[in-house]
């Protein structure tokens, strides 16, 4: 079985000078591709790069992080992508969990930066030196190390090996019918899983290729898809919300597009129509996480597509929905879904107990309450931990509350999600504070700034005198959502 870090030596020797990846900037062919991933690699075996090794990468979107991903993978070594929105605190965490031995950004006055993008993009090997490495590449050898928030509010490192991340490209092939004809326009960004596997590496395995889209801006974003031609692109529902609230006269060519795909949150189904009646293209919707590899069930593009579900299981893979004590539920009840495969993750990364109890028996527990209907589509219903989905981003309330907790006026802080019409979800802070201490609104908003990303900080922070409790003397989280 071809190695997914051959894949431009592949793409090469078969059609050098075919089109491969493009960005804001660049297009390369096959062959371009080749020779930056080996420079590349060649650069980063020189900084002491090799197997086993993790390399770090804070970057925005741009080619040149899949340039550095495919060279890490040439040598043997795993790569972790980083949000560039982090701030350095945010992002010393991953760095240090993972062990990264190099930090790539093209920002190096950061202070967590070791390399600059161009000393390894724009590097060119010595004669005769290709980046090859002895190395033999294992299919069990780690790719990619996704952080992923947890509970407790400390990002957790998901483990995923080659042999996951070939599974799971193998299944979005399948699932949704790609092939040489298709060319993806990524704009989800680079740090998140299904970036990487639906936009990039799944399009190119199946003989396509991909063109990376900087920022996200709904004005501009049909002017980039009619310059491109794309035949699909993967989105979130606060974007399609954003292109359903384009101006009436905005009537974009979307010809190329033969469907559009959705996850990491729920779609609304009359979002889906709206959509669908304006653009005339079909939404084709998903459902899974990080932890499986990216995802877990997809609606048929072929149909028949039932919105409100996030549809069948993926070939290759068992979706199923499982009671409190761990029996299996086949008569549409109510339960957690559970996910099993070779998609699923190895485990996060220094985390034994953790991974012990998410992953079961070889089930995966998504942490999500869903339903299958009598035609086998999946119905998710809630989800058990408290995460907040913003725009699909996942915020998780325990990391903003700890930050909140550092303010010296705060005795007490809940986050929790309040409704946004194009985000989904926005997280509202409710904060008691100390006896005789003071502290505004936006003191404490600005308290936030400080130690998170723009995306964590509450939109609104109410001072109260209590919070609500249930009883066992736990903060309702339920009640404070009710009234947000």
């Amino acid at each position: 079985m071809q190695h997914i870090a051959e894949l431009p030596d592949v793409r090469a020797a078969r059609n050098p000078a075919g089109p491969c990846i493009a960005d804001d900037h660049e297009q390369l062919d096959n062959r371009t591709f080749l020779e930056r991933v080996r420079n590349a690699a060649a650069a980063l075996r020189a900084h002491g790069i090799g197997a086993g090794d993790v390399v770090a990468v804070i970057l925005p979107n741009r080619l040149d992080l899949v340039v550095i991903m495919f060279a890490a993978w040439r040598l043997g070594a795993a790569v972790t992508p980083v949000n560039p929105e982090l701030t350095d605190a945010e992002a010393r965490h991953q760095i240090e969990d993972s062990a990264a031995k190099a930090v790539i950004c093209d920002a190096p006055s950061r202070a967590v930066a070791t390399l600059d993008v161009s000393e390894v993009v724009h590097a060119h090997a010595a004669a005769g030196d290709d980046g090859e490495d002895a190395v033999a590449r294992a299919h069990d050898s780690l790719a990619l190390i996704i952080y992923t928030s947890g509970t407790t509010g400390r990002p957790k490192g998901v483990m995923l090996d080659h042999a996951n991340v070939a599974a799971m490209c193998r299944m979005i092939i399948d699932g949704l019918g790609l092939d040489a004809t298709d060319h993806s326009l990524l704009v989800l960004p680079l740090f998140h899983v299904n970036g990487i596997v639906v936009s990039v590496l799944s399009p190119l395995l199946a003989g396509g290729r991909a063109t990376v889209a900087g920022r996200f801006r709904a004005p501009s974003f049909f002017a980039a898809v009619e310059r491109a031609g794309p035949t699909y692109f993967s989105a979130v529902p606060a974007i399609y919300a954003l292109l359903v609230a384009l101006p009436a006269e905005v009537r974009p060519d979307v010809s190329s597009l033969r469907r559009v795909i959705c996850g990491a949150a729920p779609m609304p189904a009359e979002l889906i129509a709206r959509f669908e009646r304006r653009y005339g293209i079909p939404v084709v919707e998903g459902y899974g996480l990080s932890e499986g590899t990216c995802a877990s069930t997809i609606n048929p593009p072929a149909g028949p597509r039932k919105p409100g579900t996030v549809g069948r299981p993926l070939p290759g893979q068992t979706v199923a929905v499982m009671d409190g004590e761990g029996r299996l539920l086949d008569d549409g009840s109510v339960g957690e879904v559970v996910v099993r495969g070779p998609n699923v993750m190895r485990g996060y990364l220094g985390l034994p107990e953790e991974t012990a109890r998410t992953v079961v028996d070889g089930w995966l527990h998504t942490g999500d309450v869903g339903r299958f209907d009598a035609d086998g589509y999946l119905v998710l219903v809630d989800r058990i931990k408290d995460m907040i989905i913003r725009g699909g981003e996942n915020i998780y309330p325990k990391e903003t509350e700890n930050v909140l907790h550092t303010h010296p006026a705060v005795l007490e802080a809940a986050v929790v999600g309040a409704p946004d019409p194009v985000l989904g979800e926005v997280p509202v802070a409710h904060v008691v504070l100390v006896p005789g201490a003071e502290a505004t609104a936006e003191e404490l908003m600005e308290h936030c700034r400080g130690s998170l990303a723009r995306i964590k900080v509450p939109v609104s922070v109410t001072v109260t005198e209590a919070l609500p409790r249930n009883p066992v003397g736990k903060i309702d989280k339920r009640r404070l959502r009710s009234s947000s």
